[in-house]
């Protein structure tokens, strides 16, 4: 695959599609006697961009021959900047000559989108307050034009094609299995995606560099219906595990199930608290079968061998709320193990302080009695001990 960088000036039209996109944000010159940094910003990109495939940059500089349009430039640079990959922030401040004061709103809009890179000479005025919110934020910083060039390089990596509306998704949200989950089904069903934006992300990791939560406005063309649904966000995290841990008892109701309690903050249960199945998810782990073994192990102390784990099935949770699913398991347990889980009530468990978690057992009819589990949750239970009713192992 060819490499190829293609540079969209302001009020331009992008091209139909791309691997990569930086747009430059920064300080423009103000008169014609101060040279501008964009085309070596552009020369230093187009020289480092050695990957297949097409690296798109946008400039908010006008083409030469081209006329002003102000209002018609915000927005320009508006979309710009949502569509980008990276926003290549370079700061070189003059107070007389590019005082950067629509930079200065412009960085403290994008600074924590997960996507910029902040650049300026290390002479510049006035620029501590955009280095701290870099800093804050784990944003690549650079002293020198190439260094700022080769950050945003190095975001992209090896890049992504999309066409269409497929452009408006960044790769910082493209590259999640959450939303490719989601974009195979919508293209399952023949729908298009037909436009974006991207309203947030909540990342993880040391630096924050990984994609936990994402919400996207989206354009969608309905396939079934011939019209555009576009007065919605989607909302996605990663897949999650969980396990039904069981004892059959003389009915349905009398079964024993096991759940962990924990606080978790979008709580509104009279207690404060979540009583859910064991579960979770992880960046790390792709096998939904070894997520839920790890994830019983972590929130309640029972080590479980894979040949005790039974498919339930795998569905969406909340279809209105968030587009990730649940992968459903069940383990029958013994009366030892039982006993064992009564005795872990009082033991705290969990991955760290940001998880505790308490085991607690009760039957199904006590659980469907209280009002403390949440509807998603007493359906898995109800499809897995369905199955196991159909299965023999609990009574009708």
């Amino acid at each position: 695959m060819a490499s190829e960088v293609v540079v969209v000036h302001a009020n331009e039209t992008p091209p139909p599609w791309w691997d990569a996109a930086v747009f430059l944000a920064g300080p423009l010159p103000r008169s014609a006697d101060v040279p501008s940094w964009n085309p070596e910003a552009v020369a230093h990109l187009r020289e480092r961009w050695t990957r297949g495939g097409r690296l798109v940059v946008f400039t908010p500089e006008l083409r030469a021959g081209v006329l002003a349009d102000y209002t018609g430039q915000i927005e320009w640079e508006h979309r710009g900047l949502h569509d980008a990959d990276v926003v290549l922030f370079w700061v070189p401040r003059d107070l007389e000559s590019m005082p950067a004061f629509t930079t200065n709103i412009e960085f403290g809009t994008w600074y924590d989108s997960g996507k910029v890179v902040f650049g300026a000479p290390a002479a510049a005025p006035k620029n501590e307050y955009l280095l701290h919110l870099a800093a804050s934020r784990g944003v690549p910083v650079a002293a020198h034009l190439g260094d700022a060039a080769d950050a945003a390089l190095a975001m992209i990596g090896d890049g992504s094609r999309r066409e269409g509306g497929e452009r408006s998704v960044p790769l910082l949200v493209w590259r999640t299995e959450s939303f490719q989950t989601w974009y195979r089904a919508q293209r399952a069903a023949g729908n298009v995606l037909e436009g974006a934006r991207l309203e947030w992300t909540f990342r993880v990791g040391e630096h924050r560099e990984a994609v936990m939560y994402w919400a996207a406005h989206v354009q969608v063309r309905v396939a079934a219906e011939d019209r555009v649904k576009a007065n919605e966000v989607v909302i996605s995290r990663p897949d999650t595990a969980q396990v039904l841990l069981y004892r059959p008892g003389p009915s349905l109701d009398e079964t024993t199930v096991v759940l962990v309690r924990e606080f978790r903050s979008p709580a509104s249960t009279p207690d404060g608290f979540v009583h859910e199945l064991p579960g979770g998810s992880s960046r790390e782990q792709p096998d939904p079968a070894v997520q839920a073994l790890e994830e019983v192990h972590e929130e309640t102390g029972l080590k479980l061998g894979a040949d005790r784990l039974r498919p339930i099935g795998t569905r969406q949770v909340a279809a209105t709320m968030s587009a990730h699913r649940a992968h459903v398991f069940a383990a029958e347990v013994t009366e030892d193990e039982l006993a064992w889980l009564r005795e872990q009530r009082r033991v705290a468990h969990g991955e760290n302080d940001g998880e505790r978690t308490w085991v607690e057992v009760a039957t199904y009819g006590e659980l469907r009695g209280r009002g403390l589990t949440d509807w998603a949750t007493l359906g898995m239970i109800a499809q897995a001990l369905g199955q196991s009713q159909t299965a023999g192992s609990v009574p009708l």
